[in-house]
């Protein structure tokens, strides 16, 4: 290894930068000299923690006690039950017993900060380099769409989270051992009780434990070990909602929500259906007002037409679904597809049938969704629709406290002005992500590659199959900018990983090329045993590069 002019170990492309501190005792980089080094060497992720948290304490300051939304009833109270996981329910039952409304939001943002911590640590162990490393966090600290679902209260930051926890524990050493795979298919598993589409993320991680683990027994029983702790919490929560709603399930009647897309995306004309469920696709004109509208739209045919006797309700839509499903999967495909790209384009925009961005941006007024969420007199109520599709007052008042909904006029001003004028992640940036993300995937299959080039091509791997499972998976159900919000955590890390493969194996090829080849004997054949010795100005150059 080549040694710089101060007479530490330079790194080589793929490999984690010599003296970068990550690797440096807790208790030497905690400390104030160790700080401030790790600082000094990280100038660029510092500056952009900072600003991140700067416009954090604004969101902060600029909305109490917190931002609500519809779902937020479900969450706080426990309104329609079986329709989401309860794994946010519960946090925040525990949570709110010691904390208030605004320190929910004050830890969302403080899990925002540390998510960007953690990546950058994990990218740099991997041999990103510091200022890629810190470019891939901008998303994640600078997106105003991401600092807004942080300061509502809403599952998505838990979410985030534990994602990052899996990906962090599953990357920190070259191959994790097998209590480490353990924690972290906790992590990954605890995720599908926030959001149900975290049952996906067993896939990524097998196989990239089948891309990092040695042996054939070191793979299995890292395997087992993922495949138990993931279930882990799946099976708990699934327990507790047979014990309280006599469904084994994470969600039992969440299975309506496919709908949506199902009766958006069918062909109703060559469709083979009961009569009874004949009504539930739409005509033409419905159809083009979405998933969402479909799913929740009080003119919806789920919402009308009735099931015939002994058929649940529930148990009627799943199957309309499934019909169209296995009937016209390419029409789905194409919907989904379709949806997909959506994320690409330039700037942020509804699309037509999409539910409305507005929902994810910050307002000038306290927002309200009427009936689920009005203020009365200065105080929030909190209402349910009943299956007769009767308002029913669910709760009232300052009941978690922090006071009466207020907005700071100049701070909300500020911070939707930088949302709606370029204060989000542009969609080129996600795909320039994907494209590298991609390749630098590929390069686990590279058998030239050196050990450290290895472990920063599994990492990307990981990220990257994340990154598209939970995106892919997402847009099966419908389009929301909301559900695009994994990507923060997930495409810019993947894509500075791809870029620093992608580097190493130009830097590789480059130097195959420029190898002297060994001395040759008076018939011009090489002669055997001896080793080519670098030329004076190939090996100056080389040291030039450090």
């Amino acid at each position: 290894m080549p040694a710089t002019s101060a007479g530490v170990r330079a790194s080589g492309p793929g490999q984690p930068a010599a003296g970068s501190g990550v690797r440096a005792g807790p208790g030497a980089l905690l400390s104030p000299a160790g700080l401030a080094a790790a600082v000094r060497r990280s100038w660029l992720f510092a500056c952009l923690l900072t600003l991140g948290l700067v416009l954090r304490i604004l969101a902060q300051l600029a909305y109490r006690p917190a931002l609500l939304y519809i779902d937020s009833v479900k969450y706080l109270f426990g309104a329609y039950p079986g329709n989401d996981p309860p794994g946010y329910q519960l946090m925040l039952r525990i949570f709110l017993r010691v904390g208030t409304l605004p320190m929910v939001a004050v830890a969302q943002h403080m899990l925002g900060l540390a998510m960007a911590v953690s990546l950058y640590l994990i990218m740099r162990r991997r041999g990103v380099a510091r200022w890629l490393a810190a470019l891939a966090t901008a998303p994640l600290l600078l997106d105003a769409y991401q600092l807004q679902i942080e300061q509502s209260v809403m599952p998505d930051t838990a979410f985030e989270t534990l994602i990052v926890a899996g990906l962090v524990l599953l990357l920190w050493g070259p191959r994790p051992r097998t209590p480490v795979v353990f924690v972290a298919g906790l992590a990954l598993g605890t995720s599908a009780t926030v959001r149900q589409i975290g049952e996906i993320f067993i896939l990524p991680a097998l196989v990239f434990l089948l891309a990092v683990a040695g042996g054939w027994r070191a793979r299995l029983t890292r395997a087992v070990a993922l495949v138990a702790a993931f279930a882990l919490p799946i099976v708990a929560v699934s327990c507790h909602n047979y014990l309280t709603l006599r469904h084994f399930s994470l969600a039992p009647y969440a299975a309506g929500t496919v709908y949506g897309r199902a009766a958006a995306a069918a062909d109703c004309a060559t469709l083979r259906v009961p009569s009874y469920e004949r009504r539930l696709c739409p005509p033409r004109s419905v159809q083009l007002r979405g998933p969402d509208w479909l799913n929740h739209g009080a003119g919806s045919p789920i919402k009308h037409v009735a099931p015939p006797p002994g058929i649940r309700h529930i148990s009627f839509a799943a199957d309309f679904s499934r019909r169209v499903l296995v009937q016209q999967p390419l029409r789905i495909a194409a919907a989904i597809g379709t949806d997909s790209i959506k994320l690409f384009s330039l700037r942020r925009l509804t699309y037509p049938g999409d539910p409305p961005i507005s929902r994810w941006q910050f307002q000038r007024r306290y927002p309200v969704y009427r009936p689920y969420i009005t203020v009365r007199g200065g105080q929030l109520h909190f209402n349910r629709l009943t299956p007769a599709g009767r308002v029913k007052l669910v709760a009232k008042g300052q009941r978690f406290g922090g006071g009466e909904p207020a907005v700071s006029t100049g701070l909300a001003e500020f911070v939707r002005g930088y949302q709606l004028h370029g204060g989000y992640t542009p969609g080129p940036l996600f795909l320039l992500s994907v494209v590298a993300g991609l390749v630098g995937s590929i390069g686990v299959l590279r058998r030239r590659a050196s050990p450290a080039q290895r472990a920063t091509a599994a990492a990307c791997l990981l990220t990257f199959l994340t990154a598209v499972a939970v995106l892919l998976v997402s847009d099966a159900f419908e389009f929301s900018w909301r559900y695009q919000l994994p990507a923060l955590v997930t495409l810019p890390p993947a894509g500075a990983l791809g870029i620093t493969v992608i580097i190493g194996y130009i830097a590789a090829r480059r130097a195959r090329r420029g190898a002297p080849r060994a001395p040759a004997g008076p018939s011009g054949a090489r002669v055997p045993g001896r080793r080519p010795q670098p030329r004076p100005e190939r090996a100056s150059a080389r040291l030039g590069r450090g």
